[in-house]
């Protein structure tokens, strides 16, 4: 078989940087103002900006487009087109008058009326600002000081941090950020955040490169059985009138939350801690440092004084949802909500806040609750979206609501499809964004009882279409217990020939935190996988067991385990699809991933020799003893070491952990097919070393592979331009036995 430089082009052409432009509709971005109105971004090629107001359901344009296009044009001294007017953080102010934006990461102020555009001071990126948008906090010599917006006064709010004990500091080792970690009041007049202590903590070295003397990147770096990790202090302070720190009275807190590996969300947001609504009483859950252990606490904000409420412990880890924390405190009603898979499933339950005391169970069933959305404790209601509910696809998320008195819970969205939803501040509107793998989205908004105020856009994607774009091939398997249903994505080339045998591959991603198909939800392009079936292979994905989404067991399966990677229920899923397709090869498979993908898609090629022939597996974890402390021990358990059985690595002697099941390096000599290892040299998140350890053991075990050093590059190069066209040309060279076309170079939107 033969592929060519066309077959590659049309592979190209499948790619996100070329297909998102082909559908039009879209709603990029939205944002929910203080009077409970809407803006939203639509469109890429000529973005379009519209505001909303859900009490008359009218919706009219932002600006005009041209005059606002003149006046950044003359501001900047650029010329700007109509498709890079990308506007961000939009808001209203003096009653509409005015529009607060950011353009090209500088801040704007437009007067409505007469278009006089003034550009505002510039914010740094190292802030966090009060929800009042009055004061900012930042990070300065370890310690955290207070900036006032309108005057740009300074205050010093912390005086005895140090380096490696310092406040606010954002490093959980794998990410790590210049500004500071903290929860302000809803008043603006608090901060809830920690001194961090990686004082005896170990770290993790890399190096560019570059001609001359290298420039080294040291950072603190806990790894699975240190004897130091990270630990927070809890502090609060409070502002006015004068600033004053009040420590919690309570040792320090392991560095851990519910809902991810770090204490920290993306936005610098202090994880696990949750503020009244009138700023005077202040929540949080501790973890212990195998997650086995949640304890809600109360701290009083005056004293420090802290009492516990409630402690959860289970057998293998406790998470508080996958999509965001569920626990409520509600002060008003003296209650607190409590999310548990104490019954298999995750379910939301109601505690009496004195005694801890079990209220009633909110809701219950074969489904789990995704993400409390909102909570209106007047009304009685909690809102949250919930999967595995309704008939078919249980990825498909739905918003319900269910009373604080009991009941079943109530469908709000009820299309068969997969519901994105975004909550106005007070609780009183939501946009519901729903699509398939198949049908574009549809965006509506509903008021809180699910009534459809208005039809805000209907994707198109008709260019899409014309361009010879198809959606993947939804698919139901048996996974390894011939019982529990799996559910995945098949893609074929568009000139598919039924006659023809086509080799498999089986792009993973293993969990336990993601799984392989993040959303069944509309995509114009996942990742490059329709790209690569283009050169003439079939594409299987499919979301195995130990993968979020469904029940605890089901997620549990592998939990100590870490090397099953979810691979007998990939190997299975694909079984069964070549059963009932004689076009699928089963003789030729080959597997990839990236990350977490890395980490399984060598383990598949090295436990399954005989099914998986070609491997491609970058930047992956490949023993987690190498892997940042919170991964390994929230999925593997804490390190034990067996000093009397040494069936560890035989080549230092050294003895055998419960970490030995998940090691790559020590599964080498297994090797038969092909194997091509990448890794990036600047990678912060998985350090390449965790590579290196596999390539070592490769050596001494005299396999041939093959290896792929990005120099200067970080842990994203997956779908880059080099590393990804490396992709393509192995498993073409390897799994369809055809030579790559030498003259193929992607074109410069692709980076």
């Amino acid at each position: 078989m033969s592929v060519s430089t066309a077959d590659y082009e049309r592979g190209e052409s499948f790619l996100a940087q070329n297909t998102r432009d082909l559908v039009t509709g879209i709603i990029e971005a939205q944002y929910w103002q203080e009077d409970g109105s809407l803006i939203y971004r639509r469109g890429r090629n000529e973005r379009e900006y519209f505001h909303v107001d859900p009490e008359s359901a009218q919706r009219t344009a932002l600006f005009d487009s041209q005059r606002l296009l003149a006046a950044l044009s003359g501001e900047t001294g650029d010329e700007i087109e109509a498709d890079e007017l990308l506007l961000s953080e939009l808001e209203l102010e003096d009653s509409g008058q005015a529009l607060l934006f950011t353009y090209d990461d500088n801040r704007f102020r437009l007067d409505r009326n007469s278009y006089a555009l003034t550009r505002l001071a510039e914010q740094p990126d190292n802030e966090y600002l009060s929800p009042d948008g009055s004061r900012a906090v930042f990070i300065q010599d370890h310690n955290l000081w207070l900036r006032d917006t309108a005057t740009n006064e300074l205050t010093q709010l912390t005086f005895d941090g140090e380096e490696h004990y310092g406040y606010g500091t954002n490093n959980a080792g794998w990410l790590r950020g210049d500004g500071p970690v903290l929860k302000w009041s809803p008043d603006s007049n608090k901060i809830a955040t920690f001194r961090h202590d990686g004082r005896n903590v170990g770290e993790m070295h890399l190096w560019n490169t570059r001609v001359g003397h290298v420039e080294l990147d040291s950072w603190k770096y806990p790894l699975p059985g240190d004897e130091h990790i990270f630990m927070i202090e809890r502090i609060v302070i409070h502002l006015d009138p004068e600033p004053r720190i009040v420590r919690l009275d309570m040792p320090p807190d392991n560095h851990r939350s519910t809902t991810s590996d770090h204490v920290a969300a993306r936005d610098g947001t202090f994880l696990d801690v949750q503020w009244s609504d009138d700023s005077e009483h202040m929540a949080f859950v501790s973890s212990s440092r195998d997650h086995k252990v949640a304890q809600l606490r109360l701290a009083d904000i005056d004293t420090g004084a802290v009492r516990d409420v409630y402690r959860e412990e289970t057998q293998t880890h406790y998470m508080a949802g996958t999509e965001g924390e569920n626990w409520r405190v509600l002060h008003d009603r003296n209650q607190f909500i409590w999310y548990s898979e104490q019954d298999n499933w995750g379910h939301l339950y109601l505690h009496d806040l004195d005694s801890g005391e079990l209220i009633r169970q909110l809701t219950s069933g074969v489904f789990l609750v995704l993400e409390i959305t909102h909570v209106d404790a007047e009304a009685g209601y909690v809102y949250f979206r919930g999967s595995n509910r309704e008939p078919g696809n249980p990825y498909y998320a739905y918003q319900y609501r269910v009373s604080l008195e009991g009941g079943e819970p109530e469908l709000l969205t009820p299309e068969n499809a997969h519901h994105a939803i975004s909550w106005d501040e007070s609780g009183s509107f939501f946009t519901d964004i729903h699509s398939t793998v198949a049908t574009p989205p549809v965006a509506v908004l509903r008021n809180a009882s699910g009534q459809v105020l208005m039809n805000l856009e209907q994707a198109d994607i008709s260019a899409l279409e014309d361009a010879g774009w198809v959606p993947p091939t939804p698919f139901v398997t048996k996974a390894r217990d011939q019982v529990t249903d799996l559910y995945g994505l098949m893609y074929r080339p568009t000139d598919f020939d039924p006659d023809q045998q086509y080799p498999i591959l089986n792009y993973l991603y293993p969990g336990p935190m993601g799984r392989s198909i993040g959303s069944f939800g509309f995509q114009s392009s996942r990742a490059d996988k329709q790209a690569v079936a283009e050169l003439g292979f079939v594409v299987v994905e499919v979301n195995a067991m130990g993968t979020p989404g469904r029940s605890k067991s089901f997620h549990d399966i592998y939990y100590g385990n870490m090397g099953d990677n979810g691979l007998p229920d990939q190997i299975t899923t694909i079984r069964q699809l070549a059963a009932e397709n004689p076009w699928m090869d089963l003789d030729r498979v080959g597997i990839w991933g990236h990350s977490g993908g890395g980490f399984a898609s060598t383990a598949g090629i090295l436990r399954y020799p005989d099914f998986y022939k070609v491997a491609v597996s970058s930047a992956g974890n490949h023993d987690n003893r190498n892997y940042e402390d919170d991964w390994g021990e929230h999925w593997q358990g804490l390190l034990e070491t067996y000093p009397e059985n040494n069936a560890g690595d035989s080549e230092d002697n050294s003895p055998a952990t419960n970490y030995d099941n998940q090691a790559n390096q020590l599964l080498v000599d297994n090797l038969k097919g092909k194997l091509l290892l990448a890794h990036g040299l600047m990678d912060t998140n998985v350090h390449p070393s965790s590579t290196l350890l596999v390539v070592d053991a490769l050596i001494k075990a005299d396999k041939d592979f093959d290896l792929i050093i990005l120099p200067n590059r970080g842990h994203g190069f997956v779908t880059q331009r080099y590393f990804m066209k490396r992709r393509w040309d192995y498993f073409v060279r390897h799994l369809l036995g055809a030579e790559p076309p030498a003259d193929f170079r992607f074109a410069d939107n692709i980076p």
